[in-house]
């Protein structure tokens, strides 16, 4: 077999075939309510604030609306330092302000998709990272009403994957569906991962290749990433996710 039917043979067995079997699963779930009416109302996947002293920090993430959902997630932050009688959601969306604050309830329902947790932290360690994702958000360069861009980006995830970075020493990965969270938010296409583990190549998000311990081997095409997660043994896929050992508290989760 020569390189190139080889290469063509790879390229439809690790990218077009996942995309399509994605596409058949969301075909068999219905395309659901429309968004005007879909279910946002809370998954009860967080405590009652009140009642929750300690500080809070997750990352939740749902399928995309519509035809969409064949291909990514929507990645969000909440927040809740100690003692808050409540909590903070931040989006990043195309409609509005892009740094949009409590536009939703902190664990709902993305217009219908019931959320994942991909990242929690509970009490001082939670406590030791909220004024650092604050200031990340504060600071955030696509802020601007016309920045954001659903693909490449920069998206809801290239949003959350910045706000992480600026976390030293944060373990934490977003899912191979996060599409955007590889775009290069700050103009630099080779740089450390998130976690510190490894190094990332992005060609402005169309095209980059990720080698880390912690983000695990990822090949980004048209935004669509596949790869391995050597850590936590699991295949990534386009459109399909994460197929393997689970994170702590959800699939991408990758606490110390």
């Amino acid at each position: 077999m020569s390189l190139l039917r080889l290469a063509l043979l790879l390229f439809l067995v690790v990218f077009l075939l996942p995309i399509g079997l994605s596409a058949a699963r969301h075909a068999w779930a219905g395309g659901g309510e429309g968004w005007r009416t879909a279910d946002r109302s809370s998954a009860g996947l967080l405590p009652p604030a009140a009642a929750h002293r300690p500080a809070l920090v997750r990352v939740l993430a749902a399928r995309t609306v519509r035809w969409r959902g064949i291909f990514a997630v929507h990645c969000w932050l909440v927040l809740k330092p100690e003692g808050a009688p409540g909590y903070t959601r931040y989006d990043y969306t195309a409609w509005g302000e892009p740094i949009r604050m409590n536009g939703f309830e902190p664990d709902g329902r993305w217009f219908g998709q019931v959320p994942e947790v991909i990242l929690a932290a509970d009490g001082p360690e939670a406590a030791a990272m909220i004024p650092q994702l604050q200031a990340a958000i504060e600071t955030y360069a696509w802020r601007n009403r016309g920045d954001y861009r659903p693909w490449p980006g920069p998206n809801s995830n290239t949003f959350v994957a910045a706000a992480l970075e600026a976390v030293p020493g944060l373990r934490a990965t977003l899912p191979p569906t996060a599409i955007g969270k590889d775009y290069p938010y700050d103009g630099r296409w080779l740089r450390p991962t998130p976690s510190g583990t490894g190094l990332r190549l992005s060609l402005g998000g169309y095209a980059g290749l990720t080698l880390a311990w912690v983000e695990g081997i990822e090949l980004n095409l048209l935004g669509a990433v596949a790869g391995l997660d050597l850590r936590r043994p699991a295949l990534k896929l386009p459109g399909l996710g994460r197929l393997g050992l689970p994170g702590r508290e959800g699939a991408g989760t990758a606490l110390p």
